[in-house]
C-alpha cells in the first residue's frame, strides 16, 4: 500500500502528538509525515519522519516555499498553521500540484474568525450563541470610555488584542494591585486601569483591542471534527478540571452550540470552539480554524480527530462519532534524546532506567 505523505508546516510543540496520532491511526494506512520549521531542533519536528528547516518569509512568497516543498516532496495532504490566511488565498496552486489542504477555503468566513472583533459582529447577527459585553478600541480615549462603560454595568474588565493565539496580549485590569508586590512576585496577567490608559496614550492609535467582560466560570474547549463541507462529524467539550488535569464530558448546550456553529459556518476538518461561563450561561471567546493546541487529550475520548480529517480529506467515509462517557485524563513528561544526523532530528523515548525505547 502507497504511503500517504503529509506535511506540517510551522506548527506547536503540540504537533508531535498529531503527527503520531495520524500515524498510528486505526485502519493501519501507512504515513510518511513531513514537517519544516525555523528551528531544527523545535519539538513540533520530532514526530516527523522527515525535517526540514524553512525559510523568514511572508505572503506569497511562503506561499511559493510551501508550493515547492509539497511539489518535491509529492506531498499528499498539507495541515497548515503559519501563515494559513495567505495559504488558503493561494489554495489552487497546491490543487495544480495534487496536493490537498486542510483548510478552510470560505476566505471572508476566515478573515473573520481570525479577527475576533469581526467574528463577534458576524455571531450577533446569527444569534447562534451568546457573546460577551465588549467593545473594539484603537485609542487610549476609546479605551478608557469602553472601560467604564463595562465597570458601570458591574463587570470585571480583560483586554486582549483580536487578532492574536492563546494567551498573548491578554490582560485583566485590577485596580488593587500592589506594584511592589507584583516587582517581586510570580509574573501576572494583571494590570491597573491607570497603568493600562498610561502606556496606550503613548501612542496616537494602536493595533485593535478587544475590552470585554471578564468570565469567571468553567472555560471550555469544544474540539470539533466536520468533512471538507463542514459537515459535523464530532464534538467533545473539554475543560480544565484542576492542576494538570483535563475533563472531557457530554454538555448538552455545548454541544448544541457546536451543532449551531457548524450549520451556520460549515467550518472544514479540524476547529475548536471556545466558551466560557458566566452566570450560568456560556459565552463564546473564540474559535480557532485548526487543530487546538489541546486536541491530542480530546484524542483520549476514542476520537481520532487528526487522523479522521485526513481520511475525509482523503475521500474515505468518516461516520459521525461519539465518546461514549466522561473521561478525566492528565499528562506527564517523556524525556527524549535528540540526535542530529544532518539536517534531521531524530529522537528516542527514555525510560526513567535510562534506556532508549
Amino acid at each position: 500500500m502507497k504511503k500517504v505523505n503529509i506535511y506540517f508546516n510551522r506548527w506547536f510543540s503540540v504537533a508531535f502528538h498529531y503527527m503520531n496520532l495520524i500515524r498510528n491511526n486505526e485502519d493501519g494506512i501507512p504515513v510518511q509525515i513531513f514537517a519544516t520549521h525555523p528551528d531544527i531542533r523545535h519539538m513540533s519536528l520530532q514526530g516527523a519522519d522527515v525535517a526540514g528547516t524553512e525559510p523568514a518569509l511572508e505572503g506569497i512568497e511562503y506561499v511559493q516555499f510551501c508550493v515547492d516543498f509539497c511539489r518535491s516532496n509529492e506531498i499528499d495532504i498539507f495541515i497548515p498553521h503559519l501563515h494559513m490566511l495567505d495559504i488558503a488565498l493561494h489554495a489552487s496552486m497546491f490543487d495544480a500540484i495534487g496536493t490537498k489542504v486542510l483548510v478552510c477555503r470560505d476566505l471572508d468566513l476566515l478573515e473573520k474568525i481570525m479577527d475576533k472583533g469581526k467574528f463577534y459582529e458576524s455571531v450577533q447577527e446569527t444569534g447562534i450563541m451568546t457573546i460577551p459585553d465588549y467593545h473594539v478600541v484603537s485609542t487610549a480615549e476609546q479605551f478608557q470610555a469602553a472601560y467604564e462603560d463595562l465597570a458601570a454595568r458591574g463587570h470585571q474588565v480583560c483586554f486582549k488584542p483580536t487578532e492574536t493565539e492563546g494567551g498573548l496580549g491578554f490582560r485583566i485590569i485590577n485596580n488593587d494591585r500592589n506594584p511592589l508586590q507584583d516587582l517581586f512576585g510570580h509574573v501576572t496577567p494583571y494590570i491597573s486601569f491607570e497603568e493600562a490608559r498610561r502606556i496606550l496614550s503613548s501612542v496616537d492609535s494602536f493595533p485593535n483591542l478587544m475590552v470585554m467582560e471578564l468570565l469567571e466560570g468553567f472555560e471550555y474547549s469544544i474540539d470539533c471534527l466536520a468533512d471538507e463541507n463542514g459537515r459535523l462529524l464530532a464534538a467533545v467539550p473539554r475543560r480544565k478540571a484542576g492542576g494538570r488535569l483535563r475533563l472531557m464530558e457530554h454538555i448538552p448546550e455545548l454541544e448544541d452550540i457546536a451543532c449551531r456553529v457548524a450549520g451556520v459556518y460549515r467550518i472544514p476538518f479540524n476547529y475548536n470552539i471556545q466558551m466560557k461561563y458566566s452566570g450560568g450561561v456560556p459565552k463564546l471567546l473564540e474559535i480557532n480554524p485548526r487543530m487546538s493546541g489541546g486536541l491530542h487529550i480530546s484524542c483520549l475520548s476514542g476520537i481520532n480527530f487528526p487522523y479522521l480529517a485526513v481520511k475525509s480529506a482523503l475521500g474515505g467515509e468518516v461516520q459521525p462519532a461519539e465518546f461514549t462517557g466522561n473521561v478525566l485524563a492528565s499528562h506527564v513528561e517523556q524525556p527524549l534524546i535528540m540526535r542530529i544526523d544532518g539536517e534531521s532530528v531524530v529522537t528516542d523515548a527514555v525510560n526513567l532506567s535510562g534506556s532508549s525505547s
